[in-house]
């Protein structure tokens, strides 16, 4: 994906009943509908992590997505960061 000036990248962590809820597949489907890059994956402690890549409208709706997630989840929190686009391309789950 070629970085242009409307884009963006976060970093996310999202805690709560977070794993064993299909979280990561969700957030791959809702990332993928919304034309974005990344990757989602599990973390030791519980929480899940992310990096959303691309339109900035679209990883905002994704951000607020994640303050909910699947109905399956319990959110507690989503904590993101800014950085600096890279250019990724395609969504993975790790």
């Amino acid at each position: 994906m070629a970085v242009s000036e409307d884009s963006t990248r976060r970093h996310v962590v999202i805690t709560g009943e977070v794993q064993g809820v299909s979280f990561r597949d969700a957030t791959r489907k809702e990332a993928e509908d919304a034309g974005l890059a990344g990757w989602v994956r599990n973390r030791d402690d519980g929480s899940v992590e992310a990096i959303f890549e691309g339109d900035a409208d679209a990883v905002d709706r994704l951000l607020d997505w994640c303050r909910s997630g699947p109905s399956s989840a319990d959110v507690d929190d989503v904590e993101d960061s800014e950085e600096e686009p890279q250019g990724e391309s395609g969504f993975e789950v790790r």
